[in-house]
């Protein structure tokens, strides 16, 4: 007996399209993902357009200002669209993604979009996405993550003025106290 899906066309599943699902998972992969690429882009900008001489650090020039402007764009809606993927998961429609326009709700938005579960099965947006194991590996990194960098900000934000008055602390007392070796 031959498979039913033996002789189905080969379905494009693009995620970069809006129209399709992201399970949750899928929806931190891809999200992760693409913020590493973006990192390694801005740094890469930086050092093309942001150095005018080698002697001093100065701000990015003007091509590197629209170089940065255009990726700023392609960002939103590569955001837009991860979104709205993910919202058709729910069988929400991909309006919803408006509301990370608005400050504080974004990040209630985002925190939903992470957690809520999706459609089992069909929905109003199409079949279920199975989640490659890439995407399964990639989404709980993102997904630990995100947790531990709110840790270590908040650690850090607790331990820089400590470290800042130790510091001058001790340039008082190394500048203040004369040389023992005369």
């Amino acid at each position: 007996m031959n498979s039913p899906f033996e002789n189905q066309p080969l379905q494009q599943d693009s995620p970069f399209k809006a129209s399709g699902r992201f399970g949750r998972l899928s929806y931190a992969a891809w999200t992760f993902l693409f913020s590493l690429v973006i990192g390694i882009v801005v740094v890469a900008i930086a050092f093309t357009f942001g150095f005018t001489s080698s002697q001093e650090l100065t701000g990015l020039s003007t091509a590197g200002m629209i170089v940065i402007a255009i990726l700023y764009i392609v960002c939103l809606y590569v955001s837009f669209v991860f979104t709205i993927r993910r919202l058709h998961d729910r069988n929400n429609t991909g309006w919803l993604s408006l509301l990370m326009l608005i400050p504080v709700v974004n990040l209630i938005f985002m925190i939903y979009l992470f957690a809520a579960k999706g459609t089992e099965g069909n929905n109003d947006y199409g079949p279920q996405r199975p989640t490659p194991g890439w995407e399964r590996v990639l989404g709980w990194i993102y997904i630990i993550l995100i947790p531990l960098a709110f840790v270590f900000g908040i650690i850090a934000a607790i331990m820089a003025p400590t470290y800042e008055g130790y510091v001058e602390k001790s340039e008082s007392v190394v500048i203040g106290t004369p040389s023992q070796s005369q």
